[in-house]
């Protein structure tokens, strides 16, 4: 049976390992889907839908409550505020926020990067409908609080980083944008900070409020050293894969250009023989977001000094092992191209979520009432397809 070994599960025997410095947290999914959604017994190796993110055991989520207000995370180091303020910020009011913070015996706080918010992300969260039950958010709320909002949308639960997106305006207008994570709905986009993107000045023709600001996000402050969490150490190995010794993962250079659904994306990883390595699996979500370079000015998001991207299109999703919860015939898809949306009297898709969001995609529209090119919410719709790029991992 093939097995995967990631460095966590390793140190006591080789304590070289120990130089692993950016460990990637599980996604603590334990389920197994099938491509209309059902929950299905997890498949044995070389049948079917085999690879899923349950399917392998990455290094589990791990948090200690202080009792002062703050949480340890036991696997990356950072401690986090446990309790939120219940209110929106607008993204300089919430860099001023956590700068101010005394919170724990700490006054070092700050907005977290998108590597750092994502590494909170448990996906084993589901927004569901009323008459369905409880929603669960995308969080351990056994050690951390979470607000559902009050009076608005239940997936209205974004909450702000500090890792702006550089490479051009979001969604209608000359919006500069930061990313976020949403704990209610399990995605990373691009919000709106209010400001534009050329001049930094308040933004026009963008989406804002009634009273000309941006909607603003929550914000959940973070103590750690800076620039550290997140960061990679790639490697070219020169045989076709790339390791990130950062994380412990290699990868598969360059994608093999190839379109494909969920299942054929889970078939396509677990058969590859690769530089001699043949116990390739599909990336949990995750996994394939450490490799995003948020910092890159252009397209595609990613180190183009060790990574190659076949395709030459505005979309470059590529598919991860792990199912969307609120849409379990859906699966998570990393955006290293344009992220494309459109609301209101839109008619052109453009790049509203940013290049480097977490989305989601249909796995298959066999069989399903599903276009093969929109998703909508009752704010705007997202370019969808069933067919998406893959790069494997070990």
């Amino acid at each position: 049976m093939k097995r995967i070994v990631f460095p966590s599960l390793l140190l006591a025997a080789a304590p070289a390992l120990a130089e692993v410095s950016y460990p990637v947290v599980d996604t603590m999914q334990t389920r197994c889907f099938d491509s209309v959604g059902t929950v299905i017994d997890c498949p044995l190796e070389g049948e079917a839908l085999y690879g899923q993110d349950a399917q392998y055991s990455r290094t589990p989520a791990s948090y200690s409550d202080n009792g002062d207000g703050t949480v340890a995370d036991d696997v990356t180091t950072l401690v986090w505020q446990r309790t939120p303020e219940n209110e929106r910020y607008q993204y300089p009011d919430a860099l001023a926020y956590c700068s101010d913070l005394e919170l724990g015996g700490r006054t070092d706080w700050r907005v977290p990067s998108i590597k750092e918010l994502y590494s909170l992300a448990d996906n084993r969260g589901e927004l569901m409908k009323p008459e369905e039950g409880a929603p669960t958010p995308y969080i351990d709320t056994s050690v951390f609080d979470f607000y559902y909002p009050d009076g608005q949308m239940a997936f209205a639960g974004q909450y702000w980083s500090a890792t702006l997106y550089v490479k051009g305006p979001v969604q209608n207008g000359r919006n500069q944008a930061a990313f976020g994570f949403n704990f209610a709905d399990g995605h990373i986009k691009a919000y709106g900070t209010g400001l534009d993107f050329y001049t930094g000045a308040a933004a026009q023709g963008g989406v804002t409020g009634p009273d000309g600001t941006a909607p603003g996000n929550y914000v959940r402050c973070v103590s750690g050293d800076e620039g550290v969490y997140g960061v990679n150490d790639f490697v070219d190995n020169g045989d076709g894969t790339v390791t990130d010794e950062a994380t412990g993962r290699m990868w598969q250079q360059a994608d093999d250009g190839t379109r494909r659904e969920w299942e054929d994306a889970l078939a396509y990883c677990e058969a590859l023989d690769l530089a001699g390595y043949d116990d390739w699996i599909l990336p949990n979500s995750k996994e394939l977001q450490s490799i995003v370079d948020y910092r890159r000015t252009g397209f595609p998001a990613i180190d183009e000094t060790f990574f190659s991207i076949t395709q030459e299109t505005v979309t470059l999703d590529f598919w991860t092992s792990t199912t969307f919860g609120d849409w379990k015939n859906y699966a998570n898809v990393i955006a290293f191209g344009q992220a494309l949306g459109k609301a209101g009297e839109q008619t052109d898709y453009t790049d509203w979520h940013g290049a480097g969001a977490q989305r989601s995609s249909i796995k298959t529209i066999i069989g399903q009432e599903a276009t093969d090119d929109t998703t909508c919410s009752v704010n705007a719709c997202d370019y969808n397809r069933s067919d998406n790029l893959v790069r494997c991992m070990r």
